[in-house]
């Protein structure tokens, strides 16, 4: 079945008036001679809100200031934390490499893997920090001393 398209027939609108008709009339008035007077106690009650408002002005953005402030050094503390516990680990696993590379039979081994060997008697020569006690001064001078093995 088709459908049959029905119009509905739409009222035109009417206007009415509703009251009495306005009528304007246009009167030039000339203010050029007036001369405004300053009040007092309105230019006080202006003065004294002004002040007023930027007083509350400066202390929230101070509030808001000291606030941001706290949290940026907040962010830093934490980095700062965070950098030295890095700094910590790294000091602890260099200390435990230097120690691996201190330790004396490793160097020993090291050496006899190059060919080195013990110093003969003789070879070895201690440089002492403390003065002779000659008044002339010595650039160096040769002290034996007893050779130790390893072994």
């Amino acid at each position: 079945m088709a459908a049959a398209a029905v119009q509905v027939p739409v009222a035109p609108r009417r206007r009415f008036w509703t009251g009495t008709p306005e009528v304007y009339f246009t009167k030039s008035i000339d203010n050029s001679r007036l001369v405004k007077v300053e009040d007092p106690r309105r230019t006080r009650e202006m003065r004294q809100f002004g002040i007023a408002l930027t007083c509350l002005f400066v202390l929230v953005m101070g509030y808001a200031f000291q606030h941001f402030k706290a949290i940026e050094y907040g962010y830093k503390i934490e980095a700062l934390k965070s950098q030295r516990a890095n700094l910590v680990e790294m000091n602890r696993a260099l200390s435990l490499e230097e120690a691996t590379l201190r330790d004396p039979e490793r160097i020993d081994r090291i050496a006899r893997e190059m060919g080195l060997q013990s110093p003969q008697a003789g070879q070895v020569v201690r440089m002492d920090s403390s003065m002779p006690e000659s008044s002339s001064s010595v650039v160096a001078s040769l002290t034996p001393v007893a050779v130790v093995s390893a072994r």
